[in-house]
């Protein structure tokens, strides 16, 4: 599966994929394919554990460092889910240890328990989240993932933080509605009309947030059976190669669930992860950036993440920060 990158022959390959414009119909064969097609392995050497954020480089942090205009920060982090729900089978769990009664004085504490993986809580997949036929990103054994934790590819290895330009996409306002439905499917064609629509062009570095309005339709009807999701569909992924990409997010799991590929649950998150080594923003809650992209037409803007620095770790709760 190792693939060493080439410009021209990735061009030549994401030509030759073989999704029906009609029908983007993908199989399990499908996602093997992708799998060495869309790989970076290599790229950045063989001992290479944070794949594609080596894109935000020096230079690109400058520059997103001077998209700050206005000073308003914007936090993308949704509130801790504590109350069981469909799509929160394992809520936050908040417990206070001492409290203003508590006779040992004016001090306060509490802990906190939150297995963040999943639906609910707004986190960072690291790139020892997943495997395929036994591989993680750059060929990494998925058996070095122990009771010890990930050996390599852990959430350490983003310990500096993200900083870097983000591009938000904002599907329903393309389709002039609330939210998208669940099980909704975002094709290519739609990012390409997102690039049309609002002028900006995604690239080399950018963090890609795609909006489905999730967290909006949550809050009016409540939450809902999370086997249906509105994401990307795996025919995306190709297209975020060719942007070459630093990380992608959205407001719920990324992919679209059901995934429309029999036998791979999470296409998109696997290649990704895997073969590309991308980084993943899972949960965040786009409803206010959104709101005050469209107020300024500005849908790049300099965003801040930070995750925890558990050795190990395969991924992170965390809240990302936009800044216009």
């Amino acid at each position: 599966m190792r693939c060493y990158f080439n410009a021209t022959r990735l061009m030549c390959l994401i030509a030759g994929l073989a999704f029906a414009a009609d029908s983007h119909h993908a199989t399990k064969a499908d996602i093997d394919r992708l799998m060495t097609e869309l790989s970076n392995w290599g790229r950045w050497g063989k001992a290479d554990e944070i794949g594609t954020v080596n894109l935000i480089t020096a230079a690109r942090r400058t520059e997103a460092a001077a998209l700050v205009k206005d000073g308003l920060a914007i936090s993308l982090s949704h509130d801790a889910l504590t109350e069981k729900a469909p799509d929160n089978p394992e809520p936050f769990i908040h417990k206070m240890n001492y409290t203003g009664a508590h006779p040992n004085g004016d001090w306060f504490m509490d802990e906190y328990t939150v297995r963040f993986h999943g639906l609910a809580h707004t986190h960072m997949d690291a790139l020892a989240h997943s495997a395929w036929k036994g591989k993680m990103y750059n060929g990494f054994p998925q058996l070095d993932v122990t009771e010890q934790g990930a050996k390599e590819l852990g959430i350490t290895g983003f310990r500096n933080g993200i900083f870097t330009r983000a591009v938000l996409v904002d599907i329903p306002r393309l389709k002039g509605v609330a939210s998208l439905e669940p099980g909704t499917a975002i094709y290519p064609e739609d990012l390409d009309a997102w690039e049309k629509k609002s002028g900006v062009r995604i690239g080399s570095g950018d963090v890609v947030f795609i909006r489905t309005g999730r967290w909006a339709r949550r809050a009016a009807k409540g939450p809902w059976d999370p086997s249906r999701i509105a994401g990307l569909h795996v025919s995306c992924v190709a297209w975020l190669k060719k942007r070459d990409i630093a990380m992608a997010g959205s407001d719920a799991c990324l992919d679209v669930l059901p995934s429309q590929v029999d036998g791979v649950i999470q296409p998109v998150h696997q290649l990704l992860l895997i073969a590309m080594g991308t980084p993943i923003l899972d949960n965040c809650d786009l409803e206010t950036v959104a709101v005050e992209a469209a107020k300024r037409n500005r849908w790049a803007f300099l965003l801040t993440a930070s995750p925890l620095t558990v050795r190990g770790g395969t991924g992170s709760p965390l809240n990302p920060v936009a800044v216009f």
